[in-house]
């Protein structure tokens, strides 16, 4: 594994990072938080333009063709532009994680109609599973769709969904997950099928936005289908295999999650260490107090751990699609199996938002009344990142699951 950062994924950090200099200063990330969704179109737009939105997708097919320590490496500095988790960050973390894997198994129709417009910040595409009876036991969902003819009929809920509202404006669809037929005793996780539905189809009703503590910028909603009539073209892969292909796109956007988690702990520490070197208590700095200096050092530390981790769940990843394939899975993972890499990922999901969260707790805690206020970014941060670590792209405690069930056995798992 080479740590080195090429000078091509250099260049990219350095446009990524001025590009927020020039259009998304912290100013202007603090009147986006207050004023709330929607998203300015621009900001994606302007960041695609970058190249950094489904950057993974190959070229063939509009991407840029970078692999995964590539787009994770961009996905830490836009967590640094953006400490809210809402203004890019999240929108790069969906778009991206589901746009890559979903271009892997979508029909063609769906590649020109969506994806490649949402390459170039155009359109919105997310992913859909939450419903009202649970979020993480993506196995237990109960919207259905039967066959008729050449298309199916899906029927369901789907809620706490991110960007609906934007899908709404813009453009686009979702990846949902449906029953194809019930599920065996013993293995709920079959015939679950994977759709792309678009949003304006016939039947979709968005439900009332949400009023969440943090991430202002963008929508959280839901929407009910009822008969919503989609062809056979647009299902995903094999029908009844959804729920693998799910657990593909979670690993991938999970990775970019843990990515950009390590540039908000990286820049919440930036913002708090000129403060806490100038500010003087009792005479002294802030800085000088081993209460501060120990904690800072302990986040420091943990930052360079997680930063380390998303590097290797990367890595990983890549060798896994260079022996799989790129464009759709030809081959077979050999070197890492995917539910080895899932067991990395899970580890990197659990600690790099839980991490950023704590930092920008102590930051405000170190800083006092100054830390409280909107003029640095902590309580943003804190907000924003916050939704990471409660449940979105699979909570923490989801994610010890993941990792007891790989180191002790699917015998061990607490729901069989």
């Amino acid at each position: 594994m080479d740590f080195n950062i090429s000078d091509e994924v250099k260049l990219m950090q350095e446009s990524v990072r001025d590009w927020f200099k020039r259009n998304l200063p912290l100013d202007k990330m603090r009147e986006i938080d207050q004023k709330g969704h929607p998203m300015p179109k621009e900001v994606i737009e302007g960041l695609a333009g970058l190249g950094v939105i489904m950057g993974v997708i190959p070229e063939e097919r509009g991407g840029q063709g970078l692999n995964w320590f590539k787009q994770a490496a961009i996905a830490e500095e836009i967590g640094y532009g953006d400490p809210t988790a809402a203004c890019a960050a999240a929108f790069m973390a969906v778009m991206t994680g589901w746009g890559f894997t979903l271009d892997r198994y979508a029909s063609e129709g769906i590649r020109r109609d969506f994806i490649r417009p949402a390459i170039a910040g155009k359109k919105f595409i997310g992913i859909a599973t939450t419903e009202p009876g649970g979020g993480s036991d993506v196995a237990g969902f109960k919207s259905k769709a039967e066959k008729s003819g050449k298309n199916w009929i899906l029927n369901g809920e789907k809620t706490f969904i991110s960007g609906v509202e934007e899908c709404k404006l813009w453009g686009g669809g979702y990846w949902v997950n449906v029953r194809t037929g019930p599920a065996p005793a013993g293995a709920a996780h079959k015939n679950m099928t994977s759709f792309f539905v678009p949003i304006d189809a016939p039947g979709v009703e968005m439900t009332e936005c949400y009023r969440d503590a943090g991430r202002m910028a963008i929508s959280t909603a839901g929407f009910t289908m009822t008969n919503v009539k989609v062809p056979d073209d647009y299902r995903l892969g094999e029908e009844g295999k959804g729920f693998y292909y799910t657990m593909e796109g979670f690993d991938n956007a999970r990775i970019l999650i843990g990515a950009s988690s390590v540039g908000i702990t990286q820049r919440v520490i930036d913002e708090a260490i000129p403060y806490i070197k100038e500010r003087k208590t009792f005479g002294i700095p802030l800085a000088k107090n081993e209460g501060i200096q120990f904690e800072l050092s302990d986040i420091y530390k943990e930052m360079e751990a997680s930063r380390l981790m998303y590097q290797k769940t990367a890595w990983m990843q890549d060798i896994r699609y260079d022996e799989e394939g790129w464009l759709e899975r030809k081959g077979k993972a050999k070197t890492f199996q995917p539910t080895d890499i899932a067991k990395w990922i899970a580890m990197l999901k659990w600690k790099a938002p839980a991490l950023a969260l704590h930092a920008a707790e102590r930051a405000m805690l170190w800083l006092g009344a100054a830390g409280y206020t909107d003029e640095y970014p902590f309580q943003m941060a804190w907000r924003g990142v916050m939704s990471y670590v409660v449940g979105a792209e699979g909570g923490q405690n989801i994610q010890k699951i993941v990792i007891g069930r790989e180191l002790l056995g699917n015998e061990f798992v607490p729901y069989k």
